[in-house]
């Protein structure tokens, strides 16, 4: 195999496969910046680490075990516990985007605000974001290398230069955090995690339908669907994701009307008029 074609598998593999982890954990970072809480960053990235660890854990198990054949009923159950807490970090900074009541005197709600619990579930995400893929993309590292020439120069550089674009996209991510209005944000960073959490759904059924646990029906699914990687073209996925989408968005009004109600009372309480903008 020739080492440029070395060179750009082993660049596919580990850019294809660490972006998606990658986008979830800048995003986290960006938020815990933004929120005045850089101090609780560490936390996200030692569940980062952990699953990196973790991952080659799992490589082992799979290549000793199962032929280098990664569990779909594992995978699936991994990423339907990644999708629970990215929907619930979704909902929690969509809850918290109020740039009034963070900034007033942020330092006190940060602390408040982002308490163990909260930083547990952060951890959780970042490591399921990386343990989700860490191991297929070690197996898929060490495949390469039997096919091609080992771990020569070329591999390894492709490996390196993947993670040099993987960290500019985060740096970038970071840069452009930093200058966004805190409520954009926050509002940003909450439909992305939901997003996220939606294609983690596709993804476990699509596991899970591999297996035939699950049917597979494909008639009449819309290609735009498919195209635009939002679901797995099933409508069992998709319908399930449409649902979660219409209990999101009812939560999001009640939460929305629950807001208004209560800064209409507060208001009238106090004998001033209730601002739009407020």
């Amino acid at each position: 195999m020739a080492d440029g074609s070395t060179f750009v598998q082993a660049f596919i593999i580990l850019f294809r496969e660490g972006l998606e982890a990658l986008l979830v954990i800048a995003a986290l970072a960006a938020f815990l910046r933004r929120a005045n809480a850089a101090e609780r960053i560490t936390p996200v990235y030692m569940g980062a680490l952990a699953a990196v660890a973790a991952s080659a854990v799992m490589a082992w198990v799979f290549a000793t075990f199962y032929d280098g054949n990664h569990s779909d009923l594992f995978e699936a159950g991994v990423m339907l516990a990644a999708a629970a807490l990215l929907f619930y970090m979704s909902g929690w900074m969509f809850v918290r985007q109020d740039p009034k009541a963070w900034q007033a005197d942020l330092n006190r709600l940060a602390e408040r605000a982002l308490g163990a619990g909260t930083v547990l579930s952060l951890a959780g995400i970042a490591f399921l974001a990386v343990f989700r893929e860490g191991a297929e993309t070690i197996l898929f590292v060490h495949a390469l290398a039997k096919t091609a020439n080992g771990f020569d120069a070329s591999l390894l550089s492709g490996l390196a230069a993947a993670a040099v674009a993987l960290v500019a996209m985060f740096v970038a991510m970071q840069w452009l955090a930093l200058r966004l209005p805190l409520r954009p944000m926050f509002i940003v960073t909450s439909a992305f995690l939901f997003f996220m959490g939606l294609r983690m759904v596709s993804e476990a059924f699509q596991e899970l339908q591999e297996q035939a646990l699950i049917p597979f029906t494909t008639d009449g699914v819309p290609a735009f669907v498919t195209d635009w990687g939002l679901s797995n073209g099933s409508w069992e996925a998709l319908g399930t994701q449409l649902v979660i989408l219409a209990v999101a968005v009812a939560a999001a009004l009640v939460s929305l009307l629950r807001k208004g109600s209560s800064k209409g009372s507060k208001a009238a309480s106090e004998g001033r008029p209730v601002s739009a903008a407020s």
